[in-house]
């Protein structure tokens, strides 16, 4: 059970690490706590890993609802259709050179 706690906290960290380090629209302050508390969940992981020697300690499942949340802020605040990708201008070109295609068949197919 220990191993597992460990390791859920290194993993809510480097989660909370890397939304921190992507922009997609959140404010500074949101940013900055989620970097905030991933180290502090990073750090208490490493902290339990390689210094903690053994006796008693308590397990705070409830710690992993503030991850959970920052996660909903991450989706919610996502800007999904600023990271789809623009078209090249060979796509465009392509695209409308296809949308013509169909409307001049169409055409042709209302003439018959």
């Amino acid at each position: 059970m220990f191993t597992w706690y460990v390791g859920l906290l290194a993993v809510s960290g480097l989660a909370m690490i890397l939304m921190a380090n992507v922009d997609n629209g959140r404010s500074e302050l949101s940013r900055w706590l989620n970097a905030v508390f991933g180290v502090v969940f990073l750090g208490y992981a490493g902290y339990l890993a390689f210094v903690f020697e053994g006796g008693s300690y308590l397990i705070f499942f409830s710690a992993f609802i503030l991850p959970v949340l920052m996660i909903i802020d991450f989706v919610r605040a996502t800007n999904w259709q600023a990271l789809t990708s623009k078209p090249t201008p060979t796509q465009k070109a392509f695209r409308e050179y296809w949308k013509e295609q169909d409307r001049l068949a169409k055409r042709s197919a209302r003439r018959v």
